[in-house]
């Protein structure tokens, strides 16, 4: 998620590159490791870390300096001054709401993005070797992304234990995130023989199968070959 932020055109352009980090749990580090990641494309970058908990908010504190913080705040992202973050990364927070309050509390966090700005929201397994996310402007959700391990990748459908909020729950037969799994598992089964090169070539193949079947894929082979597959949000959003 911090490699696709900082390759995004929401930072990579914005006059104020100001990111928050909404809900960075019980350890400051995921923050830590996303200013530090920023900082090498944007050097001017700001991350400030919010936690509804402000016992978390002060066990982070001994790592503020120049250009990272922490504060409490929750998904109306209150900053000081009123300013507006160019993006909002929102990892692993949603998966505690049930399903119907997702839609409100994206409205909330995109209401406080910059004009051009970047929700990033998702989820991911405990090492980061499995996620997937929703990328949305302030008008509403643009992409769907998965992002895989690919050395330790057996089948590509592992991502269905950690599909956002907005998706877990539609993985059944009739939506469109079901298709796209099971699409994802068939072309990943047909060119397991590249396997024998690198899984990097397999998941390439991948993906190039999908696009030629028909799935709006975005990005390039660079993209591809760090184990990501976006596709525009309407092709896997809920039907009902």
């Amino acid at each position: 998620m911090d490699r696709w932020i900082a390759a995004h055109p929401a930072l990579r352009r914005t006059t104020d590159p100001l990111v928050v980090d909404l809900g960075f749990g019980a350890s400051a580090w995921t923050t830590i490791e996303l200013f530090s990641r920023l900082r090498e494309v944007r050097p001017d970058a700001r991350v400030t870390g919010l936690e509804i908990d402000p016992v978390r908010v002060r066990l982070a504190a001994p790592h503020v300096r120049e250009g990272l913080d922490f504060a409490v705040g929750g998904f109306d992202v209150p900053l000081d001054g009123g300013r507006r973050p160019a993006v909002i990364r929102a990892a692993n927070v949603l998966r505690q709401y049930d399903e119907h309050e997702g839609e409100g509390a994206w409205r909330l966090m995109r209401e406080r993005l910059q004009p051009d700005g970047l929700l990033l929201e998702g989820t991911s397994n405990e090492v980061g070797r499995v996620a997937s996310w929703v990328g949305l402007d302030p008008e509403g959700p643009r992409t769907f992304t998965i992002s895989l391990h690919l050395p330790s990748l057996e089948r590509p459908s592992i991502v269905a234990q950690r599909l956002p909020k907005a998706l877990i729950h539609r993985n059944v037969p009739g939506e469109s995130v079901h298709a796209l799994l099971r699409d994802l598992d068939a072309h990943w089964a047909h060119h397991a023989a590249l396997g024998a090169f690198s899984a990097r070539q397999r998941w390439v193949a991948t993906v190039r199968g999908l696009r030629a079947a028909g799935w709006p894929v975005r990005d390039t082979e660079v993209r591809w070959r760090l184990g990501e597959l976006t596709v525009d949000w309407a092709a896997v959003a809920p039907l009902s």
